[in-house]
């Protein structure tokens, strides 16, 4: 036994077809025997963030269903159960996804299987360590990754690294308090910002309310 207990649900993808996804049953799920996750500076508490599946995520999933994502390379960043990584992947996008959680691959790898998706590309994505993997990216995308308060100056700093020249940066955020602290630090880094409100409900109907963070940088020279 794996020390956690999973389920299995259909995720409406708005445009396209579902997904089916293996999550987390619940989010009192916890299992860290060797320590890998701790080691990753993930707590107990946010242990299960990961496996869910959020309203915020199905959103990212029903932009990328619609987005003119082009031949640029694709990141997603705090991937938990990758819906956007697999909707971008489908539709032929060169996508990596990443995330810090050390289960995050296996869950992803077991869900482009039960889609009939073929191998993608992932990398581990750590806010706050170096990441010489992942090297630069044209369009950077993620969903509900302001909740923490150190997350704005951390994530700032990440996308600085890895971020084109001339870049793009999609965040769906349920209306969280920190954004403004990012959109700071975004600014300072020559981002300029579009929000657009969403309050469109989900595929199944369920309500949301949220926003769109649009941030686009023309090209600067590389560090």
């Amino acid at each position: 036994m794996p020390g956690y207990e999973v389920k299995f649900q259909r995720v409406g993808v708005t445009g396209g077809a579902d997904l089916e996804i293996r999550s987390l049953l619940d989010r009192q799920q916890y299992a860290d025997p060797l320590g890998e996750a701790e080691a990753a500076g993930i707590s107990p508490a946010c242990w299960p963030l990961f496996g869910q599946v959020w309203p915020s995520a199905q959103k990212l999933a029903d932009l990328m269903q619609a987005w003119e994502f082009g031949p640029g390379r694709v990141l997603e960043i705090g991937c938990g159960l990758g819906l956007a990584s697999m909707v971008v992947h489908r539709r032929g996008g060169d996508i990596t996804a990443s995330d810090c959680h050390p289960l995050t691959e296996a869950f992803l790898s077991a869900n482009l299987r039960l889609n009939e998706l073929p191998d993608m590309k992932y990398l581990t994505g750590n806010w706050s360590r170096a990441n010489p993997a992942l090297g630069r990216f044209d369009l950077i995308i993620g969903s509900d990754v302001l909740y923490e308060r150190d997350q704005p100056t951390q994530l700032a700093a990440f996308i600085a690294l890895h971020a084109a020249p001339r870049a793009e940066v999609l965040i769906i955020d349920p209306n969280r308090g920190n954004r403004s602290a990012f959109r700071r630090c975004m600014d300072d880094l020559g981002f300029s910002l579009t929000e657009t409100l969403l309050d469109t409900p989900l595929d199944d109907g369920s309500p949301y309310r949220g926003r769109l963070l649009r941030y686009r940088r023309e090209a600067v020279p590389l560090n």
